[in-house]
């Protein structure tokens, strides 16, 4: 495996960790009354963020 391949699966696997707690927030939150507002600002942003490091991954792999 090169280096990019290595880099592009570490980058997926980031992504997907950060969209699983996002989510994981998300219904955590939701489930509890509602939460505090910064909870769900922290897991659309979680979200968000995991969503474009796995777009990054797709696009980048050869």
């Amino acid at each position: 495996m090169d280096l990019r391949s290595r880099r592009a699966t570490t980058v997926r696997k980031l992504g997907s960790v950060a969209l699983a707690a996002g989510l994981l927030i998300s219904v955590l939150s939701l489930l509890s009354d509602g939460g505090p507002v910064e909870a769900q600002i922290l897991a659309g942003l979680l979200v968000v963020t995991g969503i474009g490091l796995r777009i990054e991954a797709a696009i980048y792999r050869p």
